[in-house]
């Protein structure tokens, strides 16, 4: 799969679980703070020096700031389990498998 694939579809679960949790955080679809947290990956994932592109949470580089990549764990975690309790299992499996 060609890099910029796998940028798009790491780029398509982000968003899907940053939507959750803005929504069932903030209150609202995307709020300016969760907004910038998805411009902010973006900008990291089309730098990545890797080709091809590992999975990031097992690459040995972090290019996110300490800030950003405790967010996005915060993120993923609350949303991995609002998908298992809601069993949306689907969006669940296309994060592990990615």
């Amino acid at each position: 799969m060609k890099s910029e694939a796998l940028i798009e579809r790491d780029l398509k679960v982000l968003r899907r679980f940053t939507e959750v949790f803005c929504r069932e955080k903030h209150g609202r679809e995307l709020c300016e703070e969760c907004r910038g947290l998805l411009a902010y990956a973006r900008e990291r994932l089309e730098k990545c020096p890797f080709d091809p592109k590992p999975k990031c949470k097992s690459c040995k580089v972090h290019c996110y700031q300490k800030e950003q990549r405790e967010r996005v764990r915060e993120i993923m975690r609350f949303s991995g389990m609002y998908f298992v309790k809601r069993g949306r299992l689907d969006w669940l499996l296309r994060y592990f498998l990615s």
